[in-house]
């Protein structure tokens, strides 16, 4: 590892000492040495940066905790891999750590011959190991264990029947707090009974590792939303909670700040009468005017921000409530590794709530236009959250999204030249609903404008490949319903697949995407971010008749096919740019867009014709899905045919 996320965690450290957070769990990916190479030890310069970390998480109160996963190959009963654990362990604790956890999540329960011969089973293997690093370390007050079976669906055949669980719950000191991530890996509520069945058969209660927030699995999909589903009287039956983050430093504000609220929040029954209870809705904008100041403050990326934070007015006359603290709190992103969530009902928590058909319409006052260093407005913001809000919900503005889309599309014979006269009431509920819809499309394509013009650079680098993909995505929904307003389709059944909106990747992107019908082409979606972000507006549209002339050039360029191309692809694609469009991605959204309104009339296949110097284009194509499928040698022409089906 190179240890760039030192200052990232420091950072992090800060955030969570003004929030009143009080556990900082290490265990980054990035860290060979703390799964796959678990074994080796930190070099000099490794450790100064461990040391770095323990030193700073100390002196602003919070618990450092060190874990280890050496699961994936430990032999438990050998009193080698057993010497190297230890030895790993006495090093970080001669750093100045005391608080540890051993990770035996994600692995397989099968044992090697001298395991087997060892022990009666597989738990009772890594309770013998986790007892005897427990003593060697000198009985930590915070020692952690994760079970391989840690939340209720790996459970055989359930929670509490389990006799891996049985066996912890009998066998594992008592004093260990196993981690447990509720009845899913990434779960949407965690409920009292729950907590309160898992904790009877560990005779212990559970410390929750939460991965709501967590998106290491999916690599569009981001979450700015409140911590929330999650109501402080479970803390009764917690030994702690730990709250697993984005990937990208920068998306934590909203879930950590909301996290520190819900903290403080006294749980039902003990504040009084008087006492708040803890309210996604209000803890959401409590972090939003907070975020506003980070979001505009000139930072780069791997500045600390502890100094902007402390220093800011708004803050600096509201210092956080006192609470009593839970034994643990946030962590850094580590194992366990979460998998694909699934959930889909969608709320409405988390917005400001608008008259529907309204876009963002009243905008900051003294906004800055695209490319200016200028600020993003509240309304953005709320926005940008909305679109990324959680992964079993979206915002109001992405609900409204994938309900137009739907509807529009599900409608279009309403404005179909070939399709029966429809009611002049029912034609402008269409367009109005298409005009709402392209206004959206338009807010955050405006979003994706104002986040690479605004000051805060560390922002922009974390943030811009999550807006930067939805912006292309709304692009193409705008370029096709925009088509199917020109009352151009056949009234071709539009090909979507049907489905439950969580089963796809790609968060609200994904869901458009395969509202789309060429929804399934994922190449034609995923595709990295430019090196350089720009915020360059470009625009999709449908042929006009100011077009004609260029529509004849191409038409003069035509050759002659034979049938049985023209048979499985009968539509004909000339694409051209201009020498100064240095963004491919405007290419590729076009071309996207044209093979949906393509496939949505009826065609089932397009092709290209390529000279075979033009390398660039050939690569661009087969990029997205064209393959050769003619050469000159059989034609009169020296050009390469592209084709692609639909």
């Amino acid at each position: 590892t190179d240890w760039t996320h030192v200052v990232s965690c420091t950072a992090k450290l800060a955030l969570m000492q003004h929030w009143g957070l009080n556990t900082y769990l290490y265990g980054p990916k990035d860290d060979l040495k703390h799964r796959l190479l678990w074994r080796e030890v930190y070099s000099p310069e490794e450790e100064g940066q461990l040391r770095t970390l323990v030193t700073e998480a100390r002196s602003r109160g919070v618990t450092f905790v060190y874990a280890l996963s050496p699961g994936q190959d430990i032999v438990f009963s050998s009193a080698c891999d057993l010497t190297l654990l230890k030895r790993k362990l006495k090093q970080v604790s001669d750093l100045g750590c005391e608080a540890f956890a051993i990770l035996f999540d994600d692995i397989d329960h099968s044992m090697c011959q001298a395991d087997s011969e060892a022990f009666s089973s597989f738990a009772h293997a890594q309770v013998s190991v986790a007892n005897e690093i427990y003593r060697f370390l000198g009985e930590p007050s915070v020692f952690l264990f994760c079970p391989t079976e840690y939340c209720g669906s790996l459970c055989s055949p359930c929670v509490s029947k389990s006799s891996y669980l049985q066996t912890l719950g009998a066998d594992l000191q008592p004093n260990i707090s196993v981690i447990w991530t509720g009845s899913k890996v990434i779960s949407r509520t965690l409920s009292v009974d729950c907590l309160e069945e898992v904790g009877s058969v560990l005779q212990r209660p559970p410390l929750i590792w939460d991965n709501l927030h967590a998106n290491d699995y999916d690599s569009r999909r981001l979450f700015l939303g409140p911590f929330k589903g999650r109501e402080p009287q479970l803390r009764r039956h917690l030994r702690g909670l730990l709250l697993n983050p984005n990937c990208e430093f920068e998306a934590n504000y909203i879930p950590l700040h909301t996290l520190g609220t819900w903290h403080r929040t006294p749980p039902g029954g003990e504040g009084g009468d008087d006492e708040p209870e803890y309210c996604p809705d209000s803890a959401l904008s409590e972090a939003l005017r907070d975020w506003m100041d980070e979001l505009n403050q000139p930072l780069q990326p791997g500045d600390a921000t502890a100094d902007v934070i402390a220093d800011t007015p708004d803050r600096a006359d509201r210092p956080p409530a006192q609470a009593k603290p839970l034994p643990m709190f946030p962590l850094s992103s580590g194992s366990p590794p979460t998998s694909p969530a699934k959930g889909g009902e969608n709320g409405s928590e988390g917005e400001a709530k608008r008259p529907p058909g309204e876009g963002l319409k009243h905008k900051a006052q003294g906004r800055v236009p695209c490319g200016g260093k200028g600020l993003l407005s509240e309304a953005q913001v709320r926005l940008l959250v909305g679109l990324h809000y959680l992964p079993h919900e979206h915002g109001p503005a992405a609900q409204r999204l994938l309900q137009d889309l739907t509807w529009l599309k599900s409608n279009c014979h309403l404005v179909s030249l070939n399709g029966k006269k429809t009611a002049q009431q029912k034609v402008e509920e269409w367009r109005g609903r298409a005009s709402r819809l392209m206004a959206l499309c338009e807010d955050i394509a405006e979003l994706h404008c104002s986040v690479v013009g605004g000051v805060n650079r560390a922002v922009l680098y974390d943030l811009y490949p999550y807006v930067w993909d939805l912006r292309n995505t709304a692009l193409v929904a705008k370029a096709f319903v925009c088509w199917l307003g020109c009352g151009t389709t056949t009234g071709a059944e539009l090909l979507g697949v049907d489905s439950e909106p969580w089963v796809f990747k790609g968060g609200v992107s994904g869901e458009v995407q395969m509202l789309l019908p060429i929804g399934s082409s994922t190449e034609l979606f995923t595709h990295p971010p430019p090196l350089f972000p720009t915020s360059r507006l470009y625009n999709v549209r449908p042929y006009h008749s100011k077009d004609k002339d260029l529509l004849l050039l191409m038409e003069e360029d035509q050759g002659e096919y034979p049938d049985s191309l023209l048979h499985h692809f009968p539509s004909q694609l000339r694409l051209d740019a201009l020498p100064q469009l240095v963004d491919a991605s405007v290419s590729r959204t076009l071309l996207t867009a044209l093979l949906a309104a393509l496939k949505a009339n009826g065609s089932q296949g397009v092709f290209c014709e390529v000279q075979p110097t033009d390398r660039q284009r050939m690569e661009f194509l087969t990029k997205l899905g064209f393959l050769e499928i003619l050469r000159g040698e059989a034609r009169s022409r020296e050009g390469v045919v592209l084709g692609r089906l639909l």
